[in-house]
């Protein structure tokens, strides 16, 4: 773990002049690599802090003025509890890890009353772009259609369905106002990096909305943006619909 601790205590008025400094929490991980690759260019971005399994988080939150975390669900009380020993000077904490209990949930929504926090089982602004559409589509089409998720992902993604997957469903049972689970199908081969597909289908007619992932940086993109966007607000839990403002 590395640390730079040269930059003043958030809130002063030289940090908001200066790039927002990062802890990432997993970045030995495929994502944690891309965001630090992709970081290396964003003018407003500086890594300051990289975390894996077996470091200690705490001594890292103390000198960032966000944590990203990409590392493992079972690290999240963890990282809640580093962030919350600085409540007092609302460390934000973007959350991008997927597959958590009921109990890992109540974790960060408990830890949301006193941080502001970004969870989002997708940082694409164009899987957030499909959330969205797949809502208006379920409200136009109604009940007539059935529907059905289809996901894929590469060979060593251990969750099923995929974050993004459940976020579908989620928004498909609220528009239609049912409980029951919608038909999911997941994928693991090769190196895909993700696709996911709502479909609705009817006799005589079939509507597909489709997003494909070619690349990790369009996530990381996402990511540092809502780094960005996260810091000075109030504690609460936030999703990536509030950071692009869908």
């Amino acid at each position: 773990m590395s640390l730079d601790s040269s930059a003043g205590e958030f809130g002063s008025a030289a940090m908001k002049k200066s790039r927002v400094r990062v802890l990432l929490v997993g970045a030995a991980g495929r994502m944690g690599k891309t965001i630090v690759d992709f970081a290396k260019d964003d003018p407003n971005i500086e890594i300051v802090a990289q975390c894996d399994l077996g470091d200690t988080i705490a001594p890292a939150m103390k000198n960032c003025d966000v944590a990203i975390d990409f590392s493992h669900a079972d690290a999240i009380e963890e990282i809640c509890r580093a962030a919350l020993q600085f409540r007092q000077f609302r460390k934000p904490l973007l959350i991008g890890t997927t597959g958590h209990s009921r109990a890992q949930r109540q974790v960060i929504e408990r830890a949301a009353q006193s941080v502001p926090i970004v969870f989002a089982p997708n940082f694409s602004i164009g899987v957030n772009a499909l959330f969205a559409l797949t809502h208006n589509a379920a409200e136009i089409l109604g009940h007539e259609f059935d529907v059905e998720i289809i996901e894929t992902h590469h060979r060593m993604k251990k969750d099923a369905p995929s974050g993004t997957a459940k976020t579908l469903a989620e928004i498909l049972k609220k528009a239609r106002k049912i409980d029951n689970e919608i038909p999911t199908q997941s994928i693991r081969e090769g190196d895909v990096v993700g696709d996911h597909t709502v479909v609705f289908a009817d006799p005589g007619e079939r509507v597909e909305l489709t997003h494909r992932a070619s690349s990790r940086e369009i996530f990381a993109r996402g990511a540092l943006r809502a780094a960005e966007w996260i810091v000075g607000k109030p504690p609460g839990l936030y999703s990536m619909q509030d950071v692009l403002g869908l």
